[in-house]
């Protein structure tokens, strides 16, 4: 059963590796494709969440925010193989930030075409997010292997 597991592990975090390596490999300096798409969504959102709270949100710099997004799904991807918990953990932060963000289904009408693509990919990330989640739960309820005291030896009575 554990070789099972670890390829489970290995076969579901190839999403997060392989995504962090093509985007590391296509960094450059502006950040590349990533930063590019990000960009104006980032905007979006920062002015909208500056509107929200009133008052002003600090300028990011996307190539940064983008640079973080691979860090945190290459490492936490490696880290989930080894059955990490804090692994798991980063790649759950890493949805959480960049779902909502990247596949913003919310600003388009039904009748667009782009609404269903968007919709599509952000259930197929929620659905990791849950996966993620049920193995954080699974990992945290299987009790700890309990480390039996030996018996005291016992004394003779004579």
């Amino acid at each position: 059963m554990g070789f099972v597991s670890f390829l489970g592990r290995v076969l579901f975090a190839s999403i997060f590796i392989l995504s962090a390596w093509q985007a590391f490999n296509e960094f450059g300096v502006d950040g590349g494709p990533a930063a590019k798409d990000l960009a104006p969504k980032f905007n979006v959102f920062k002015k909208n969440l500056s509107a929200k709270l009133g008052v002003a949100i600090p300028e990011i710099e996307v190539r940064h925010l983008a640079a973080g997004v691979v860090a945190m799904k290459g490492l936490g991807g490696l880290l989930f193989v080894l059955n990490s918990s804090f692994g798991a953990s980063l790649l759950l932060l890493q949805l959480a930030i960049t779902t909502p963000l990247i596949y913003d289904f919310y600003n388009y009408s039904p009748e667009n075409a782009k609404f269903g693509i968007l919709l599509n990919e952000f259930l197929q990330h929620a659905a990791l997010f849950g996966a993620l989640l049920f193995f954080i739960g699974m990992k945290n309820s299987i009790p700890r292997r309990q480390v039996k005291k030996k018996a005291a030896p016992k004394t003779k009575t004579g």
